[in-house]
C-alpha cells in the first residue's frame, strides 16, 4: 500500500476508504473472539477491556504498520483462558478462534448488500451523475468495495490452518486428541511458514485465497 501511494498508483480518497476498512474489519474480528470468549464463561476479555468494538482496544501498532507497509498484518490477540471456557480446553478454543473469521464474512456480506444496490444504480444512471456527485458516489463505492474485500481478506486469511491464524486453533479442535498433539508441535515454526507463504508463495496465496475472494465478490456485487 505504501508503494502505491508514493508511486501515485492510488490516491488520498483510496487510502482513507481502506484505513476506514481495515480498522472496522480488525475491530470486529477480534471484539468478536472477545465477545465468544465471554458468552463461553471467560471473564477475562471483559476484565481486559477488549468486550468492545472500540479501534484502540484492538489495533496493534506493529500489526497495522505491517498492514500500510506489506499488505498484511493483524490486530492485538484476545488473551482468555481455555480452561474457564464451557465447552472445555479443546474444543471452547475453536469456537473463540472460529468466532472472528465468521463475523468478518458476516460483515462483508453485509456491506455487500448496499454495494450491490449502489452499483446496480450507477449502471442504472450511465453516467447521468454530476461531476461532484459522481465523484462522491465512485469514493463511497470505493469504501464499500474495501471495506467487503479486506473482511474476506481477514476472514479468508485467518482460516489457514498455520499458526498463530485462527485457523491452527479451529483445527486442533476438530482433530482427534492424538493427532491434535503431534499438530501442536508445529506451533512453534509456524509464524516462520507463515512469513514464508506470504512473501513468496504468492502463487499458493493467489489460487487459496486471492483469486477465491475476487470470485466471490463479483458473485456478490457484480463487479
Amino acid at each position: 500500500m505504501l508503494y502505491q501511494l508514493l508511486t501515485g498508483q492510488i490516491g488520498a480518497p483510496q487510502i482513507v476508504a481502506l484505513i476506514i476498512a481495515l480498522v472496522l474489519g480488525i475491530s470486529v474480528h477480534e471484539f468478536s473472539h472477545a465477545a465468544a470468549a465471554t458468552w463461553l464463561g471467560d471473564p477475562l476479555p471483559r476484565r481486559q477491556g477488549r468486550l468492545t468494538l472500540a479501534p484502540l482496544a484492538h489495533l496493534d501498532v506493529m500489526g497495522s504498520l505491517m498492514f500500510v507497509v506489506g499488505g498484511f498484518g493483524w490486530g492485538k490477540p484476545v488473551q482468555y483462558n481455555p480452561f474457564a471456557l464451557r465447552a472445555g480446553p479443546r474444543t471452547g478454543p475453536a469456537l473463540v478462534s472460529a468466532a472472528g473469521p465468521i463475523s468478518n464474512f458476516i460483515l462483508a456480506l453485509l456491506f455487500a448488500i448496499p454495494t450491490r444496490l449502489l452499483v446496480m444504480s450507477i449502471i442504472g444512471t450511465r453516467g447521468l451523475f454530476a461531476p461532484q456527485s459522481a465523484n462522491a458516489v465512485l469514493t463511497l463505492l470505493d469504501l464499500l468495495q474495501n471495506i467487503i474485500y479486506y473482511n474476506l481478506i481477514l476472514s479468508f486469511f485467518n482460516l489457514i490452518p498455520i499458526a498463530p491464524l485462527d485457523g491452527f486453533t479451529i483445527l486442533l479442535g476438530l482433530l482427534p486428541p492424538a493427532l491434535a498433539d503431534q499438530y501442536e508441535q508445529t506451533r512453534t515454526w509456524g509464524f516462520a511458514v507463515l512469513l514464508l507463504l506470504v512473501f513468496v508463495g504468492g502463487g499458493v496465496l493467489g489460487a487459496i485465497l486471492y483469486d477465491p475472494i475476487f470470485s466471490l465478490m463479483h458473485l456478490l456485487i457484480g463487479i
